[in-house]
């Protein structure tokens, strides 16, 4: 691998909030980020669904320029489906604005972005080295790679990164987003339709559950986007993925202590603490929700692969 010029920590990062919060939540949550965590960069924006932007757009100049008055790297994410003239125009401006860093999760977003600097997020569902060797001849400097790959592609991708010039990010943290749809499941399951949704999403700010027949508690739904129902957590791994030369570990906003969260992949990414442990703190952290890491490990996405430091390449 080459990892000779790799920067000896991995910057820490905040994912988009993928849930429909109030806005009060939302200057509340950033202003959390900003004051008392370690976290390098925070990626902002309305990525699920473009009905619930304009209840927060008026706050992001100021959440961002309190993020940046902190130290952290301030990205704006766009949508992840583009199906309208308005979400086509909302994606043109982002695309559009001036000096400000973008991450792309749609094809709409690379032909507004005209081959300027940018980043790809997870959405854009970069899977193997042709595709990133395209893209970063498109302008792509960053990417952050689909939650499901496993551990031995990761490492393919970031070898190729390494070769390219761009920074490879992976999620470390959260539910996994699984697929996006053009219909609201979120909607559907109140017997409303996406037009006439009302919003009924934020009545579940960490997702809506769904079991199996059985009664097993299954996925998560988002609005149009499903996502798993353990929280993705890779504490082992992270040693693995410095190693292979990941310049970014994300972390996904979720109904538990971020701060918290945050602490406990910073004291994991610098060495400080053993991965038990880890995996002790975030299992308190998140009392109620399993942790998973089975994508990683090239199985089904909601196990947890324990003592497998051996098997990641």
């Amino acid at each position: 691998m080459m990892t000779s010029n790799l920067p000896a920590v991995a910057a820490l990062t905040l994912g988009p909030i993928a849930y429909h919060w109030s806005a009060e939540t939302r200057r509340d949550f950033y202003a959390k980020i900003a004051d008392e965590t370690p976290i390098d960069t925070v990626y902002l924006g309305e990525v699920i669904c473009s009905k619930r932007a304009p209840f927060f757009a008026n706050d992001l100049p100021e959440i961002a320029e309190r993020l940046i008055k902190a130290g952290k790297t301030v990205v704006f994410s766009s949508l992840a489906e583009v199906m309208t003239v308005r979400e086509r125009r909302i994606t043109t401006e982002m695309m559009t604005l001036g000096e400000a860093e973008v991450e792309v999760n749609n094809s709409a977003g690379l032909l507004a972005i005209d081959g300027r600097p940018h980043r790809l997020g997870p959405f854009m569902n970069v899977y193997n080295e042709e595709t990133l060797s395209v893209l970063a001849g498109r302008g792509a400097h960053h990417v952050c790679l689909p939650a499901e790959l496993p551990g031995p592609a990761v490492a393919l991708m970031a070898e190729a990164a390494a070769a390219l010039g761009v920074g490879i990010e992976v999620q470390v943290f959260g539910r996994a987003p699984l697929a996006t749809s053009a219909r609201c499941y979120h909607a559907r399951a109140h017997g409303r339709t996406k037009d006439n949704c009302r919003f009924v999403c934020e009545e579940d700010p960490d997702g809506m559950p769904l079991s199996t027949r059985d009664g097993v508690p299954f996925l998560r739904v988002n609005g149009v986007q499903t996502q798993s129902e353990t929280y993705l957590a890779l504490i082992e791994e992270i040693a693995y993925l410095k190693e292979i030369g990941v310049s970014g570990l994300r972390l996904m906003p979720q109904q538990v202590d971020m701060v918290s969260v945050a602490a406990v992949f910073d004291d994991l990414r610098r060495g400080m603490i053993e991965s038990n442990e880890a995996e002790e703190r975030l299992s308190e952290i998140c009392i109620g929700t399993r942790l998973s890491n089975g994508f990683f490990h090239g199985l089904a996405g909601y196990r947890r692969i324990t003592k497998a430091a051996a098997s990641f390449s």
